[in-house]
């Protein structure tokens, strides 16, 4: 678990980061987003103990990072937006290289590093140069140093920056298992990959926190409603009178199609409190009208995002 309390970073005049709190649960992964210069690489490399604050606390499984360095870091894998890898190394030397840096214990590291590069998918390039691969390769390469020592908490700063889609959506993937047994903080500006691997996410601008929680409940906060999309067969009016009496639908709004298959499109705004889609899903069966299509059209991550932001 890390704990963030009141964090203040000072550049002479300019406040960086103005009284950031927030906690990362274990087994959680955590998006940590906000524009550029909201304060957000100061505030990761505070955690890592890269830089100083200027006050407030960073707390890694109880122990302080700034009086008790060793054991907060010990604690913490951190993949830099630029990994910091050594170029005229192969990939066993480098990782060997990294846990001669975490005094990995000699008799521990040949099963450790098997089981990272296995689980990281990198066996096939063990014995190549680092220079020599793609940079979907380096980018798992930075990952699996991040690994070494199986710190608790891993901080991934844009893990899929540069990759292509098949290799995000192996990242992605990887990210998910790694969420098993680590806390994980992901810095992104790819809106997209924090909606599909985040359970939370904290929002900051202008050096403060500006919104925490899921993206579900900071969608639901933002609209007031939970709005969604509903195309099925049938006999437009009736269905229409139909999901009007289902407890929690405050509107319903219909669209009928110019086809012969007489389609209509339903919008149903209900109370954000009340999840409405099982008691449609059965009312719509009860009366023998396929759903052809039934889906959310509440904001998205970006749209959440450009509105707490400002932008």
């Amino acid at each position: 678990m890390i704990e963030i309390n009141n964090l203040v970073k000072h550049y002479g005049d300019k406040k960086a980061v103005n009284g950031i709190s927030f906690t990362v649960q274990d087994d959680e992964v955590l998006g940590f987003l906000g524009p550029n210069g909201a304060g957000k690489s100061t505030t990761m490399n505070i955690i890592t103990g890269y830089l100083s604050s200027t006050s407030g606390t960073v707390k890694v499984n109880g122990h302080d990072i700034l009086e008790e360095p060793e054991l907060a870091k010990k604690d913490i894998g951190y993949l830099p937006e630029l990994p910091p890898l050594y170029l005229d190394m192969t990939v066993l030397e480098y990782l060997n290289f990294i846990c001669d840096l975490k005094q990995v214990k000699k008799s521990e590291r040949k099963e450790q590093l098997a089981k990272i590069i296995a689980m990281v998918k990198i066996v096939d390039v063990a014995d190549r140069l680092i220079g020599n691969l793609s940079k979907g390769y380096k980018q798992r390469v930075g990952i699996a140093q991040a690994l070494v020592g199986n710190p608790s908490i891993l901080i991934l700063d844009e893990p899929t920056v540069g990759l292509d889609p098949n290799q995000i959506i192996e990242i992605r993937k990887l990210i998910r298992t790694l969420a098993k047994d680590h806390s994980v903080i992901i810095s992104s500006h790819i809106l997209s990959e924090i909606q599909a691997v985040c359970d939370r996410v904290v929002i900051i601008n202008k050096g403060k926190v500006a919104a925490i929680d899921t993206i579900t409940d900071l969608s639901k906060r933002l609209s007031g409603t939970s709005k969604l999309l509903l195309s099925f067969k049938g006999d437009a009016k009736a269905c229409v009178n139909a999901v009007r009496a289902v407890p929690g639908v405050s509107d319903c709004k219909i669209r009928i199609s110019d086809n012969d298959i007489h389609e209509a499109e339903v919008t149903v705004s209900g109370s954000s409190a009340t999840d409405i889609r099982t008691s449609i899903f059965f009312t719509m069966s009860k009366n023998n009208w396929p759903i052809m299509e039934f889906r959310s059209l509440d904001p998205t991550l970006e749209e959440i995002f450009l509105s707490i932001t400002g932008a």
